[in-house]
Formats: structure tokens, C-alpha cells, sequence
């Protein structure tokens, strides 16, 4: 049997001609990332080593973004000795309050991921950079800390998924909608331990950030991974963004999956993901009366810049309902900036939304957006657990920019489509 994209990826970096699913390999490494949260662990058991310095100074990126800007002692603390971590190691991809941003909108827009890559991150969405073709998957902070010294990591070999997308969605249906559909279909362990591998001509009509935004939640499926078959649209956002050279892996055609999925992108409806798993999605249709209190747009699933300009389009010359909370979320400072100067960030303001700095706080309940008991959000994150974004008692709804621009003009989960 041939190989799919993951496993053709894992032997190069393992130096085999071949591997299978199941297969235990230890393989070169990329890229490892750290943030706030996990890079302090990371940091203590570097130190048990006895290592001296990081494997490669180019190799390692940390973000400081999870509790950022600092809001206690606590993480204040956290963030001195990753920082101070950084500048003993003159880790060169290091970045923090000024020209940072949420760690995996943030990579790809400085061009240390491209297709091909092997990366690890000691944060669960490091999956996101399946979109450029690359081998992407979160890990605990003692491989993070191994992944430093000595630049290599071990993987077993995953089987895969292979979702064949064809036709083109709908207007106000974005990747959000898609991969929500998707795991509302096969379940938050539909792809336990597999590499979700998108592939088929139905590719070519999603934007970067679209494919961004998909990788982004395999881990919310159970994936191992998720990965895009690299085309004309992954090249051009890879010359734009980077100067690494960079490997297209094709799957090949017996290659051997678990399932194959047939998915008409034409038919999918704006995906509302209901409390309290990803996977209990209704679509705009059957979401019925839900008054909400709060609205969180951003993260690193969607606080890119067509996210904001789908919000802006819904929220210009409008204002959000009476009581409730908009708090918009650029996802780095390029992005920040863009916004400013498209005209967006006047219109969140104008329309009676906050504009904040980059930061991961209220998508896992750190700051700038906690909710009380019984309050109900809905949110352009990736998790709605119990209690993943305050009160153990409160809701969180999972949707598209676009739904959640809707829904804080009227107050209730609102179809853009009855905005217009």
C-alpha cells in the first residue's frame, strides 16, 4: 500500500523510505513552540537534562499569549522566566507584548512553518499548520523540553481520514461552518489518534484562513492532525510569508484510510456548536431562540483578517444590541494593523464593540471576558467545555464570524443571512 501526506512526511524527516500506521519512528524536527502556559514546565525539565543550550536557536518559537497582557502576579512571574529562558538561549524566535500575537496565527504569518514541516507545540492547536501542508500536532511540555535539546521527537505513525471536498460554500459559510460540520458528522472521537487529510477540487474554493481555521480543530475531532493537500493558493501564501525552502507531499493513490468522506461544500449551513462539546452542532436553521449575554470574536481559529472583514461587513453603520458584550480580538498585530487601516477597527467601535490586544484570555477563560453563572457566549474559539470560558454553570456557543457579528446586533444566535 502507498502512503498519505502524514505518513510520506514522517518517513522523510525519520530518514525511511516508508513507514505504516502504527509504526513507532523518531523523527527530525522543524519547529518547536512553546507559550506562557506550557514553555515554564518545558523550561524545568530542559534544565533536568543538564542541556547547556536549544538545539537550534532558529527552531524554537515561543509566544507568551495565553495570559497576556499579564493579568496577575502570577502569570507575570510565568512570563519573566520564559522570558528570561529566551534571551539566556537568544532564542530568535521569541515574541512578546509589541510584535506578538496568538502563537498560531502568528507563525505562519512570519514564515517558520511551510509545507512539509514536522512541528511540535506543547499547546493542543499546534495542529493549525496542517492548512500549508505541514505535519503539525500538539505535545506535553516534557517532549517540548526533549524537542528543544535535542531537535527530534517520536510519533506513531497515524492512520488517516480522508475527506474529499467538492463544490463551493455558500455565502457567510466560512471554514468554521465546515469543520463544525464535520465533527457535529463523525464525533469528538471520530478521528482519534488519525491524520484528517483534506484533499479533492472542492479545496481550491477555501481561502488560507479557511483551511487555517479546519486544521485548526482537527484536535477537536480527536485528530491527530489535520492536513490540506498543498495547491497553487498554499504556494503563493507560502512565497508571500517565507524564505524556507519548503516539500510538497502528495498521497499517494492506494494509499489506505479508515474512512473516506464525500462532502459537498455546497450543502453545508452556517454550524452553531451547542453547550457543551464541539461536537453538538445544530445548523442556523434548527438553533431556534437563544438569548445570549457576550460574544468573543477572535483566537487562533478565528481572528484573522477575512474573519474580521466578514464581521465588519454585518456590523457597519449598526449597533450591537443594547446590554450586550462585543469583544473583538485581532489575532496579531499585522492583523491589528490591517484592520485599523481597512476602516475595520472604526467600525467594531462604532458599532459598540471593544478592540483588544492579541491574546488567547477568554477562549480559555484566563481573562478579558470571564463569564458569570449563567451567562451564554458565543465565541469564534474552538472549545465550549463546561466551564471553558468562566462559570462552571455558564454556555458557550461555538460559530463563524459571521454568526457572531449577527448575533450581537439582535441580542440571540441570529443567521447573517436575515442581517442582510
Amino acid at each position: 500500500m502507498g502512503m498519505t501526506m502524514t505518513q510520506k512526511i514522517l518517513a522523510a524527516h525519520a530518514g525511511l523510505n516508508k513507514v505504516r500506521a502504527g509504526q513507532f519512528v523518531e523523527v527530525n524536527l522543524d519547529m518547536v513552540l512553546g507559550n506562557d502556559v506550557t514553555t515554564p514546565v518545558a523550561i524545568t525539565e530542559f534544565k533536568k537534562m543538564g542541556k547547556k543550550e536549544v538545539f537550534d536557536k532558529q527552531k524554537v518559537a515561543i509566544v507568551p499569549d495565553h495570559f497576556t497582557p499579564n493579568k496577575d502576579i502570577k502569570s507575570a512571574e510565568h512570563c519573566k522566566i520564559v522570558r528570561e529562558f529566551a534571551h539566556e538561549k537568544e532564542i530568535e524566535n521569541y515574541f512578546e507584548i509589541g510584535e506578538m500575537g496568538i502563537e498560531h496565527a502568528l507563525l505562519p504569518e512570519k514564515g517558520l512553518v511551510v509545507a512539509g514541516d514536522v512541528v511540535i507545540g506543547a499547546d493542543s492547536h499546534t495542529c493549525t499548520y496542517g492548512a500549508l501542508g505541514a505535519f503539525s500536532t500538539g505535545v506535553g511540555s516534557t517532549d517540548m523540553a526533549a524537542g528543544m535539546a535535542t531537535g527530534k521527537c517520536w510519533f506513531k505513525v497515524p492512520s488517516a481520514i480522508k475527506f474529499e471536498l467538492k463544490g463551493k460554500p455558500q455565502k457567510w459559510v466560512s471554514g468554521k461552518d465546515i469543520i463544525l460540520h464535520i465533527i457535529g458528522m463523525i464525533g469528538v472521537d471520530g478521528a482519534l489518534y488519525k491524520s484528517m487529510e483534506f484533499v479533492g477540487e472542492g479545496v481550491k474554493n477555501l481561502s488560507m484562513d479557511d483551511r487555517f481555521s479546519m486544521a485548526n480543530m482537527a484536535i477537536e475531532a480527536g485528530g491527530k492532525n489535520g492536513i490540506f493537500i498543498v495547491d497553487e493558493t498554499t504556494i503563493e501564501y507560502i512565497k508571500e510569508h517565507s524564505t524556507k525552502e519548503y516539500a510538497v507531499y502528495k498521497p499517494d493513490e492506494d494509499a489506505e484510510y479508515d474512512k473516506i468522506y464525500e462532502i459537498d461544500l455546497g450543502t453545508i449551513r452556517p454550524t452553531v456548536a451547542f453547550p457543551h462539546l464541539p461536537d453538538n452542532t445544530r445548523t442556523i436553521d434548527e438553533v431556534g431562540d437563544i438569548k445570549i449575554d457576550q460574544v468573543v470574536i477572535g483566537s487562533c481559529t478565528n481572528g484573522r483578517i477575512e474573519d474580521l472583514r466578514a464581521v465588519a461587513k454585518i456590523l457597519k453603520n449598526r449597533k450591537v444590541a443594547k446590554g450586550i458584550r462585543v469583544i473583538i480580538f485581532p489575532a496579531t498585530q499585522k492583523i491589528y494593523l490591517q484592520a485599523l487601516e481597512e476602516g475595520l477597527i472604526e467600525t467594531f467601535i462604532k458599532a459598540g464593540a471593544v478592540v483588544s490586544t492579541p491574546t488567547c484570555g477568554p477562549c480559555l477563560g484566563g481573562h478579558m471576558g470571564i463569564l458569570a453563572k449563567g451567562e451564554r457566549a458565543v465565541a469564534t474559539t474552538n472549545r465550549n467545555f463546561v466551564g471553558r470560558m468562566g462559570h462552571p454553570e455558564s454556555e458557550v456557543y461555538l460559530s463563524s464570524p459571521a454568526v457572531a457579528a449577527a448575533s450581537a446586533l439582535t441580542g440571540k444566535i441570529t443567521n447573517p443571512e436575515d442581517i442582510e
